[in-house]
Protein backbone atom coordinates (compact mmCIF):
# COMPACT_ATOMS: atom_id res chain seq x y z
CA UNK A 1 0.00 0.00 0.00
CA UNK A 2 2.98 2.32 0.97
CA UNK A 3 4.13 2.29 -2.96
CA UNK A 4 0.72 2.71 -4.30
CA UNK A 5 -0.02 5.52 -2.39
CA UNK A 6 3.29 7.37 -3.02
CA UNK A 7 2.63 6.79 -6.98
CA UNK A 8 -0.44 8.76 -6.66
CA UNK A 9 0.86 11.49 -4.90
CA UNK A 10 3.77 11.55 -7.04
CA UNK A 11 1.43 11.88 -9.80
CA UNK A 12 -0.80 14.34 -8.08
CA UNK A 13 2.23 16.62 -7.95
CA UNK A 14 2.95 16.50 -11.69
CA UNK A 15 -0.44 17.48 -12.33
CA UNK A 16 0.09 20.23 -10.40
CA UNK A 17 2.95 21.35 -11.63
CA UNK A 18 1.72 20.70 -14.93
CA UNK A 19 -0.96 23.35 -14.23
CA UNK A 20 1.64 25.87 -12.94
CA UNK A 21 3.86 25.75 -15.66
CA UNK A 22 0.82 26.25 -18.48
CA UNK A 23 -0.46 28.67 -16.19
CA UNK A 24 2.72 30.53 -16.14
CA UNK A 25 2.76 30.07 -19.97
CA UNK A 26 -0.52 31.63 -20.71
CA UNK A 27 0.22 34.72 -18.81
CA UNK A 28 3.77 35.02 -20.50
CA UNK A 29 1.83 34.89 -24.11
CA UNK A 30 -0.94 37.05 -22.81
CA UNK A 31 1.73 39.82 -22.00
CA UNK A 32 3.19 39.35 -25.08
CA UNK A 33 0.07 39.78 -27.02
CA UNK A 34 -1.29 42.42 -25.22
CA UNK A 35 2.16 44.24 -26.15
CA UNK A 36 1.65 43.63 -29.48
CA UNK A 37 -2.04 44.70 -29.52
CA UNK A 38 -1.61 47.57 -27.29
CA UNK A 39 1.10 49.18 -29.22
CA UNK A 40 -0.31 51.91 -31.24
CA UNK A 41 0.86 50.51 -35.17
CA UNK A 42 3.04 52.44 -37.37
CA UNK A 43 0.94 55.36 -39.86
CA UNK A 44 2.81 55.27 -43.24
CA UNK A 45 2.32 57.92 -45.74
CA UNK A 46 4.08 58.86 -48.84
CA UNK A 47 5.16 62.87 -48.56
CA UNK A 48 7.64 63.38 -50.86
CA UNK A 49 10.52 62.08 -53.60
CA UNK A 50 14.48 62.51 -52.87
CA UNK A 51 15.42 64.91 -55.64
CA UNK A 52 18.97 65.73 -54.60
CA UNK A 53 21.73 64.22 -52.63
CA UNK A 54 24.15 66.96 -51.65
CA UNK A 55 27.63 66.16 -49.76
CA UNK A 56 29.57 68.85 -48.29
CA UNK A 57 32.79 67.52 -47.53
CA UNK A 58 34.63 70.34 -46.58
CA UNK A 59 32.41 72.35 -43.98
CA UNK A 60 31.09 75.18 -45.50
CA UNK A 61 32.52 74.24 -48.79
CA UNK A 62 31.10 73.35 -52.08
CA UNK A 63 28.52 70.72 -52.14
CA UNK A 64 29.41 67.74 -54.48
CA UNK A 65 26.16 66.26 -55.94
CA UNK A 66 25.56 62.14 -55.82
CA UNK A 67 22.98 60.03 -56.83
CA UNK A 68 23.58 57.34 -54.00
CA UNK A 69 25.06 57.64 -50.70
CA UNK A 70 25.05 55.50 -47.40
CA UNK A 71 23.58 57.50 -44.63
CA UNK A 72 25.52 56.44 -41.49
CA UNK A 73 24.93 57.96 -37.79
CA UNK A 74 27.00 61.05 -38.10
CA UNK A 75 25.94 61.58 -41.52
CA UNK A 76 26.01 60.90 -45.37
CA UNK A 77 29.33 58.87 -47.56
CA UNK A 78 30.30 58.72 -50.83
CA UNK A 79 33.48 56.87 -50.87
CA UNK A 80 36.05 58.51 -48.89
CA UNK A 81 34.03 61.82 -49.04
CA UNK A 82 31.97 62.10 -45.71
CA UNK A 83 29.60 65.27 -44.82
CA UNK A 84 31.69 67.76 -42.98
CA UNK A 85 34.47 65.83 -41.81
CA UNK A 86 37.20 68.50 -43.09
CA UNK A 87 37.05 71.54 -41.40
CA UNK A 88 39.21 74.87 -41.76
CA UNK A 89 40.97 76.26 -38.43
CA UNK A 90 42.81 78.92 -36.80
CA UNK A 91 46.55 78.34 -36.07
CA UNK A 92 44.88 78.18 -32.44
CA UNK A 93 42.18 75.17 -33.58
CA UNK A 94 39.08 77.70 -33.44
CA UNK A 95 36.86 77.01 -36.29
CA UNK A 96 36.34 78.73 -39.70
CA UNK A 97 33.27 79.35 -41.54
CA UNK A 98 31.88 81.15 -44.67
CA UNK A 99 30.36 83.65 -42.12
CA UNK A 100 34.34 84.68 -41.47
CA UNK A 101 35.12 83.24 -45.07
CA UNK A 102 32.60 83.80 -47.73
CA UNK A 103 35.56 82.20 -50.37
CA UNK A 104 35.30 79.25 -48.70
CA UNK A 105 32.20 77.83 -50.66
CA UNK A 106 34.55 78.42 -53.95
CA UNK A 107 36.42 75.50 -52.41
CA UNK A 108 35.49 72.32 -53.32
CA UNK A 109 37.13 68.61 -51.87
CA UNK A 110 37.13 65.41 -53.78
CA UNK A 111 38.92 62.61 -53.15
CA UNK A 112 40.77 60.18 -56.03
CA UNK A 113 42.95 57.11 -55.23
CA UNK A 114 43.22 57.67 -51.45
CA UNK A 115 44.25 61.33 -52.25
CA UNK A 116 42.34 64.18 -51.22
CA UNK A 117 41.96 67.20 -54.33
CA UNK A 118 41.61 70.03 -53.16
CA UNK A 119 40.36 73.04 -55.83
CA UNK A 120 40.27 76.73 -55.81
CA UNK A 121 38.89 79.94 -58.13
CA UNK A 122 42.68 80.78 -59.87
CA UNK A 123 44.84 78.01 -58.01
CA UNK A 124 45.79 75.11 -59.30
CA UNK A 125 44.90 72.04 -57.87
CA UNK A 126 46.54 70.75 -54.64
CA UNK A 127 46.32 66.59 -53.85
CA UNK A 128 47.58 65.22 -50.62
CA UNK A 129 47.11 61.82 -49.14
CA UNK A 130 43.81 61.19 -47.25
CA UNK A 131 45.39 59.36 -44.67
CA UNK A 132 48.47 61.26 -42.64
CA UNK A 133 49.41 59.26 -40.13
CA UNK A 134 52.38 60.97 -38.88
CA UNK A 135 50.61 64.38 -38.52
CA UNK A 136 49.22 65.78 -35.35
CA UNK A 137 46.31 66.15 -34.05
CA UNK A 138 45.23 69.09 -33.17
CA UNK A 139 42.13 70.12 -30.70
CA UNK A 140 39.37 72.28 -32.03
CA UNK A 141 36.92 74.20 -31.01
CA UNK A 142 33.87 74.08 -33.33
CA UNK A 143 30.64 76.12 -30.83
CA UNK A 144 32.13 75.80 -28.35
CA UNK A 145 32.60 72.57 -27.98
CA UNK A 146 35.97 70.47 -28.10
CA UNK A 147 36.65 68.16 -31.09
CA UNK A 148 39.76 66.60 -32.87
CA UNK A 149 40.86 66.71 -36.03
CA UNK A 150 44.50 65.64 -37.99
CA UNK A 151 46.32 68.22 -39.16
CA UNK A 152 46.24 68.49 -42.89
CA UNK A 153 49.82 69.54 -43.20
CA UNK A 154 51.97 72.83 -44.00
CA UNK A 155 51.72 72.63 -47.37
CA UNK A 156 47.89 72.51 -47.32
CA UNK A 157 47.81 75.32 -44.84
CA UNK A 158 49.53 77.60 -47.82
CA UNK A 159 47.77 76.47 -50.21
CA UNK A 160 44.50 77.59 -48.25
CA UNK A 161 45.84 81.10 -46.97
CA UNK A 162 46.35 81.83 -50.43
CA UNK A 163 43.14 80.87 -52.10
CA UNK A 164 41.13 82.70 -49.88
CA UNK A 165 43.27 84.95 -49.60
CA UNK A 166 43.54 85.68 -45.71
CA UNK A 167 46.17 87.38 -43.78
CA UNK A 168 45.83 84.76 -40.92
CA UNK A 169 47.01 81.61 -41.45
CA UNK A 170 44.65 79.00 -41.69
CA UNK A 171 44.98 75.03 -41.30
CA UNK A 172 43.05 71.93 -42.62
CA UNK A 173 42.35 69.84 -40.32
CA UNK A 174 40.56 65.59 -40.58
CA UNK A 175 38.02 64.13 -39.00
CA UNK A 176 39.11 60.26 -38.55
CA UNK A 177 36.81 57.69 -37.62
CA UNK A 178 38.19 56.51 -34.06
CA UNK A 179 38.31 60.09 -32.94
CA UNK A 180 35.21 61.13 -30.57
CA UNK A 181 32.15 63.02 -32.17
CA UNK A 182 30.79 66.17 -30.51
CA UNK A 183 27.15 64.72 -28.78
CA UNK A 184 24.27 67.00 -29.73
CA UNK A 185 23.52 66.96 -26.14
CA UNK A 186 26.38 69.09 -25.60
CA UNK A 187 25.43 71.47 -28.17
CA UNK A 188 21.44 71.47 -27.15
CA UNK A 189 20.20 68.88 -24.53
CA UNK A 190 16.35 69.91 -24.93
CA UNK A 191 16.10 67.43 -28.45
CA UNK A 192 16.92 63.98 -29.37
CA UNK A 193 20.97 63.31 -28.85
CA UNK A 194 23.11 62.48 -31.92
CA UNK A 195 26.28 61.98 -32.88
CA UNK A 196 28.21 64.83 -35.30
CA UNK A 197 31.91 65.49 -36.84
CA UNK A 198 32.27 68.98 -37.54
CA UNK A 199 27.95 69.50 -38.44
CA UNK A 200 26.05 72.24 -36.54
CA UNK A 201 23.70 70.41 -34.61
CA UNK A 202 22.00 67.12 -36.57
CA UNK A 203 24.14 65.02 -39.03
CA UNK A 204 21.41 65.20 -41.78
CA UNK A 205 19.90 68.65 -43.08
CA UNK A 206 16.48 68.06 -45.16
CA UNK A 207 14.99 70.87 -47.03
CA UNK A 208 12.07 70.86 -49.98
CA UNK A 209 12.20 72.84 -53.22
CA UNK A 210 9.18 73.88 -52.70
CA UNK A 211 10.11 75.95 -49.62
CA UNK A 212 12.90 77.25 -51.40
CA UNK A 213 10.55 78.55 -54.19
CA UNK A 214 8.61 79.92 -51.75
CA UNK A 215 11.07 82.11 -50.36
CA UNK A 216 12.53 82.82 -54.15
CA UNK A 217 8.86 84.06 -54.60
CA UNK A 218 9.27 86.95 -52.47
CA UNK A 219 12.94 87.75 -53.16
CA UNK A 220 14.04 90.12 -56.10
CA UNK A 221 15.92 87.23 -56.97
CA UNK A 222 15.68 84.16 -57.06
CA UNK A 223 17.98 81.80 -54.46
CA UNK A 224 19.06 77.84 -54.79
CA UNK A 225 19.21 74.99 -52.50
CA UNK A 226 22.93 74.72 -52.71
CA UNK A 227 22.96 78.48 -50.47
CA UNK A 228 21.19 76.58 -47.68
CA UNK A 229 23.46 73.14 -47.49
CA UNK A 230 20.98 70.92 -47.49
CA UNK A 231 22.00 67.15 -47.66
CA UNK A 232 18.56 65.82 -48.76
CA UNK A 233 16.27 67.82 -51.09
CA UNK A 234 12.68 66.74 -51.54
CA UNK A 235 10.45 67.67 -54.33
CA UNK A 236 6.23 66.36 -54.63
CA UNK A 237 5.59 68.30 -51.46
CA UNK A 238 3.95 71.43 -50.22
CA UNK A 239 5.96 74.49 -49.08
CA UNK A 240 7.46 73.99 -45.18
CA UNK A 241 6.36 70.39 -45.01
CA UNK A 242 8.99 69.41 -44.12
CA UNK A 243 8.35 71.09 -40.82
CA UNK A 244 5.95 68.26 -39.58
CA UNK A 245 7.62 65.40 -40.26
CA UNK A 246 8.93 64.26 -37.15
CA UNK A 247 10.17 60.55 -38.24
CA UNK A 248 10.59 59.55 -42.11
CA UNK A 249 11.41 56.33 -44.01
CA UNK A 250 13.48 57.01 -47.11
CA UNK A 251 14.25 53.07 -48.22
CA UNK A 252 15.96 51.19 -45.27
CA UNK A 253 17.15 54.43 -43.80
CA UNK A 254 14.81 56.03 -41.24
CA UNK A 255 15.66 59.55 -40.04
CA UNK A 256 14.04 61.48 -36.38
CA UNK A 257 13.79 65.24 -36.55
CA UNK A 258 16.10 67.17 -34.09
CA UNK A 259 14.95 70.41 -34.58
CA UNK A 260 14.66 73.32 -37.32
CA UNK A 261 18.04 74.95 -38.93
CA UNK A 262 18.11 78.09 -37.35
CA UNK A 263 19.60 80.65 -40.41
CA UNK A 264 22.54 83.03 -40.05
CA UNK A 265 24.37 85.67 -42.24
CA UNK A 266 25.50 82.67 -44.50
CA UNK A 267 22.78 82.84 -45.91
CA UNK A 268 23.40 85.85 -47.61
CA UNK A 269 27.10 84.35 -49.52
CA UNK A 270 26.47 83.36 -53.07
CA UNK A 271 27.40 79.73 -53.48
CA UNK A 272 28.53 80.73 -57.16
CA UNK A 273 30.67 84.46 -56.63
CA UNK A 274 32.07 83.57 -52.85
CA UNK A 275 30.29 87.35 -52.52
CA UNK A 276 28.68 88.01 -48.62
CA UNK A 277 25.97 91.07 -48.75
CA UNK A 278 24.63 90.59 -44.97
CA UNK A 279 21.40 91.33 -46.02
CA UNK A 280 19.26 89.30 -48.33
CA UNK A 281 17.58 86.28 -48.04
CA UNK A 282 17.73 86.47 -44.30
CA UNK A 283 15.60 89.40 -43.84
CA UNK A 284 13.11 87.83 -45.79
CA UNK A 285 13.40 84.83 -43.73
CA UNK A 286 12.81 87.19 -40.71
CA UNK A 287 9.85 88.36 -42.16
CA UNK A 288 7.55 85.20 -41.96
CA UNK A 289 10.13 82.11 -40.47
CA UNK A 290 10.18 83.29 -36.90
CA UNK A 291 9.86 80.47 -34.48
CA UNK A 292 7.38 80.57 -31.27
CA UNK A 293 7.49 82.79 -28.50
CA UNK A 294 8.09 79.46 -26.77
CA UNK A 295 10.96 78.28 -28.87
CA UNK A 296 12.99 81.66 -28.60
CA UNK A 297 15.04 80.78 -26.25
CA UNK A 298 16.34 78.10 -28.52
CA UNK A 299 16.57 80.13 -31.62
CA UNK A 300 16.19 83.85 -30.41
CA UNK A 301 16.01 85.44 -33.75
CA UNK A 302 17.35 82.84 -36.23
CA UNK A 303 14.60 82.21 -39.26
CA UNK A 304 14.08 78.47 -39.62
CA UNK A 305 14.23 77.02 -42.66
CA UNK A 306 14.80 73.33 -43.02
CA UNK A 307 15.22 70.31 -40.69
CA UNK A 308 18.07 68.74 -38.96
CA UNK A 309 17.63 65.13 -38.63
CA UNK A 310 19.56 62.42 -36.70
CA UNK A 311 19.89 58.66 -38.11
CA UNK A 312 17.74 55.97 -36.29
CA UNK A 313 18.58 53.15 -39.04
CA UNK A 314 21.59 53.49 -41.15
CA UNK A 315 21.54 52.18 -45.09
CA UNK A 316 21.80 53.98 -48.53
CA UNK A 317 20.31 56.71 -49.72
CA UNK A 318 19.12 57.02 -53.34
CA UNK A 319 18.08 60.02 -55.55
CA UNK A 320 14.70 58.74 -56.79
CA UNK A 321 13.64 57.26 -53.64
CA UNK A 322 10.25 58.60 -51.99
CA UNK A 323 10.15 59.89 -48.72
CA UNK A 324 7.50 58.25 -45.93
CA UNK A 325 6.36 60.21 -42.83
CA UNK A 326 5.75 57.55 -39.82
CA UNK A 327 3.26 58.36 -37.13
CA UNK A 328 1.25 56.36 -34.35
Amino acid sequence: MELKELAVNALALNKKAALLIGGAGVAVLGLSLGYKYLRKPEKVVRVGVVSQLLIHPLKSGRALSVALAECLKVGLKFGELQDRHWLVVTEDGHMVTGRQQPRLVLVSLTCEGGHVCLNGPNTEELRFPVRQDDNPVINCRVFGADIQGRDCGDEVSRWLTGCLGAERTFRLVHFEPQMRARRSMEIEPEFPQCDVAYSDVGPVMLLSESSVKDLSSKLEKDVTVERFRPNIVISDCEAFEEDSWEEIQIGSVRLQRVMSCGRCTFTTVDPETGIITRKEPLETLKSYRRCKPSEQHIYKSAPLFGQLHTVKQTGILQVGDVVYKISR
